[in-house]
């Protein structure tokens, strides 16, 4: 078969055949969150990756006893294990269930099944007509007694509506005729969301911010949702059949609340419930309130780190061991938590010297609970560098000990004087102490030695320190 474009021209449904699927009310659905930024790039194809439990009202034309009806315009991506459909007052039973899982145009296809339909040729005449019965390696047509197959066609006709996507297929046992309503449930791929942060730093020397929260939505699971009642599940439950590790368009949503949603605990994870209704096209993201904007106090910081917490097995007396560091500096924001914050990313912003909001960093926030601490890695410090240089080293075998001494030279281009917070890891040997310094430092743990080091417009400082390392008898040195 040549290929072919699908025509479906003043289009009525036929109840015996596929029965209307209408909704009553809006749907009620639970989106959680996503790690995977596919679901938010700008690719509006759909897409099998993130999860979603949807709930939504049916009604039914049914007739009196046993019968086949069908429910179109599902998602590509369902779970064909966890869905469901139940009637309202035990009008009807459910005996069996197949979702047939037809993408394309063999899915407009698929739901002409059972109707009335005209075939047509490239010049519009009718090729055939009657009851279209299959649509696989071409049309099988009954008319009457008589089956006629058509391989070749440029477009097809039919009367009432048609939905794309994956179709459910019932049969049911009803106990009378008439409209039965009925909640149709399932879990779906190709929905996700992420909290999405905005952060403005205030003008002058105290570090404050105005911070907005908002939640991105995206879905791309090849089906529309309109007036939607709508829980966002924050944190990380253990979904077997989740993530497989945008859009067309990124709105907010008019309908979306003038309040913002009710929080909530959900067993060990928090919930967001949208106070209004929400629309999600497919093939969209939507920016919905969160939290409303507030002002929030922060910290920052230029950074340099030398090494980590790395703990070796046995003192290390090779010379060359940790021969320097970078010369980065980067700079860091941090703040405490206002309220329970769900993962996402983080922006910032501040004002250049004409007063226009320039990006000066972003970064990714974790499920952070309320008063917890929130720290992000903006970039790297322009003007400011780090020399790092070993000045001293010397082992003592037999007295068990090990000296080690360091000079940091820090310089900036800067017109502003400078804090830099050197963090350095004594990491030879877990036993250490440190046996002098140029200056005090400003913390100590086990595994590091912190200085605030002050760096003076357009100039330079210098920090110098020195540990000694010890270790007992039954330890061998490498």
């Amino acid at each position: 078969m040549r290929s072919f474009r699908l025509s479906l021209i003043a289009i009525g449904i036929l109840a015996s055949a596929c029965a209307q699927a209408a909704t009553a009310d809006g749907p009620s659905v639970t989106i959680y969150r996503s790690d995977d930024a596919s679901l938010f790039n700008n690719d509006a194809a759909p897409m099998d990756s993130g999860y979603a439990m949807v709930r939504e009202p049916r009604s039914l034309d049914l007739k009196t006893g046993l019968q086949d009806v069908g429910l179109g315009g599902l998602p590509r991506f369902l779970d064909p294990e966890a869905l469901s459909l139940h009637f309202a007052n035990d009008a009807a039973t459910v005996l069996s269930q197949r979702l047939q899982l037809v993408q394309g145009e063999s899915a407009g296809l698929s739901y002409l099944v059972g109707r009335n339909i005209d075939v047509l040729g490239d010049g519009g005449n009718v090729l055939a007509s009657g009851i279209l019965r299959s649509a696989r390696g071409g049309l099988e047509l009954r008319q009457g007694d008589t089956t006629v197959l058509v391989h070749d066609y440029a477009a097809v006709r039919a009367s009432g509506p048609i939905e794309y996507g994956a179709r459910l297929d019932l049969r049911v046992d009803a106990r009378r005729a008439g409209t039965a309503r009925a909640q149709l449930g399932f879990v779906t791929a190709g929905l996700g969301w992420r909290a999405s942060y905005i952060g403005t730093l205030a003008p002058g020397s105290a570090c404050r911010m105005t911070l907005e929260s908002r939640a991105s939505v995206a879905n791309r699971s090849g089906s529309d949702w309109r007036d939607a009642d709508l829980t966002l599940v924050a944190g990380e439950p253990n979904l077997a059949k989740s993530d497989t590790p945008g859009p067309r368009a990124m709105a907010f949503s008019a309908k979306a609340a003038r309040d913002m949603p009710e929080q909530s605990a959900l067993a060990d994870y928090r919930s967001f419930h949208l106070p209004a209704p929400v629309d999600l096209p497919d093939g969209s993201v939507s920016l919905l309130p969160l939290y409303a904007t507030r002002t929030v106090s922060c910290e920052r910081t230029a950074l340099y780190e030398n090494g980590n917490a790395y703990r070796p097995p046995m003192p290390m007396i090779q010379p060359g061991f940790d021969p320097g560091g970078q010369e980065q500096v980067t700079s860091t924001l941090a703040f405490d938590a206002f309220d329970s914050l769900p993962a996402g990313y983080l922006r910032m912003l501040s004002d250049d010297v004409h007063g226009t909001p320039q990006v000066i960093g972003e970064g990714r926030v974790e499920d952070t609970p309320k008063g917890g601490r929130v720290t992000l890695t903006l970039g790297n410090a322009f003007d400011l560098r780090v020399k790092r240089e070993r000045t001293a080293f010397h082992v003592d075998r037999e007295g068990r000990t090990m000296d080690e001494a360091f000079r940091l030279t820090l310089t900036n281009a800067g017109s502003e004087a400078r804090v830099v917070t050197v963090r350095e890891h004594p990491s030879r040997w877990r036993t250490w102490t440190l046996a002098s310094s140029s200056q005090k430092p400003s913390n100590t743990t086990p595994d590091t030695l912190t200085f605030a080091v002050k760096v003076p417009a357009n100039g330079k400082a210098t920090l110098d320190y020195a540990v000694r390392y010890t270790w007992t008898s039954d330890v061998q040195p490498q």
